[in-house]
C-alpha cells in the first residue's frame, strides 16, 4: 500500500508526478536547498513539509530538482521510496561529513564510492552482506565535475554511514560517559581506509541498487576527528557547485549513450584521447 494524499502527492515529501525531475540532489539541511537552486537558471519552490523542502528548475538546460532529507538514514529512506515512485531516477546526496583520515582537511570534498552499512535502516530491506555501492557513472560525473570546475581538494573512496551522530560516531556525550559499543570505532574504520563519517549514503546506495536507480554522494568536510578541527559550512559552496555540474555531465553522457546506442558509459565514448 502506497501512502498518498487525495491530490496524489506523496505522504511525507508532498510532491506528486511531474513535481520532481529525473535528477534529484539531496542535501540533509532544508536551508541548503535554496542554496543549490541559487545556481540554477530557473528555480521554483515545490513543497515544504517537515524536513522535506523541494525545489525544481533547470541547470544549464537540464531539468533538475533538490529536496532535503533531514538528518539520518530513516529520513533518506523516505525520500528514496517516495521520490522514486514519482519518476526520480538519479539521486545525488549533497552533504556534510566528518573526516577520520589525518590528510583530509576541513573544506575538502569526499566523493563516496561505497559506504559501510552502520545505518541499520538498510537492514530492513536486504541482508547485511549486500553492498552499499554508488553508481560508477555518478562517481565519475562527480570527479569530472570537480576537475572541470578546477576544484582539486577532493577525495574518492569509502564512507561509513552511521545511525547516530554521537555514540554512533564514537563521540563522548557527557563527561565520564563512554560507550563500549563504539569505543574503538574510529581507529578500526581509519585502519580500514574509510575516509569519513556521515549518516545517509549507505541507505541511499542500498535502496537505489535494490530499485535499479543511480545514486552517488559528495560531502563537504566540516570536521576532522583526528586533528580535532571543526569548521561548519567549510566547502559547502564547492560541494553544491560540483553536484549541480555532475547533473549536467550525466545528462550529456546519457545523450551520447543514446546516440551511440550504448547502455553503459565508458571513457572513449566521449572521444579518443592521447594520454
Amino acid at each position: 500500500m502506497h501512502h498518498k494524499l487525495e491530490d496524489d502527492k506523496q505522504y511525507h515529501i508532498r510532491c506528486g508526478k511531474g513535481d520532481l525531475a529525473e535528477y534529484l540532489l539531496v542535501p540533509g539541511d532544508p536551508d541548503r536547498v535554496p542554496k543549490i537552486a541559487g545556481f540554477w537558471d530557473v528555480a521554483k519552490e515545490i513543497s515544504m513539509h517537515r524536513e522535506f523542502r523541494a525545489f525544481t528548475g533547470k541547470y544549464k538546460d537540464v531539468d533538475v530538482s533538490a529536496i532535503s532529507s533531514g538528518i539520518g538514514p530513516a529520513c533518506m529512506a523516505i525520500v528514496v521510496n517516495e521520490a522514486s515512485r514519482i519518476g526520480v531516477k538519479t539521486f545525488i546526496r549533497v552533504g556534510s561529513c566528518g573526516a577520520i583520515q589525518r590528510n583530509v582537511k576541513c573544506g575538502d570534498l569526499v566523493i563516496s564510492t561505497a559506504a559501510v552499512r552502520l545505518d541499520f535502516t538498510s537492514n530492513c530491506y536486504v541482508m547485511v552482506e549486500y553492498p552499499a555501492v554508488a553508481s560508477y557513472e555518478v562517481v565519475l560525473a562527480l570527479i569530472e565535475a570537480c576537475e572541470s570546475l578546477g576544484i582539486t581538494n577532493y577525495h574518492v573512496g569509502l564512507t561509513a554511514t552511521t545511525a547516530d551522530f554521537y555514540a554512533g560516531q564514537a563521540r563522548q556525550t557527557m563527561e565520564d560517559v563512554t560507550f563500549e559499543q563504539t569505543k574503538n570505532f574510529v581507529e578500526v574504520l581509519q585502519k580500514a581506509n574509510v575516509i569519513n563519517f556521515e549518516m545517509e549514503a549507505a541507505t541511499l546506495f542500498t535502496l537505489a541498487n535494490l530499485y535499479g536507480l543511480k545514486a552517488g554522494a559528495i560531502c563537504a568536510v566540516y570536521a576532522n576527528r583526528i586533528t580535532d578541527e571543526f569548521k561548519p559550512n567549510a566547502g559547502e559552496e564547492d560541494c553544491i557547485k560540483v553536484a549541480n555540474e555532475a547533473v549536467k555531465i550525466l545528462a550529456d553522457w546519457t545523450i551520447e549513450k543514446q546516440k551511440q546506442r550504448k547502455r553503459w558509459f565508458f571513457p572513449s565514448l566521449i572521444g579518443k584521447h592521447n594520454f
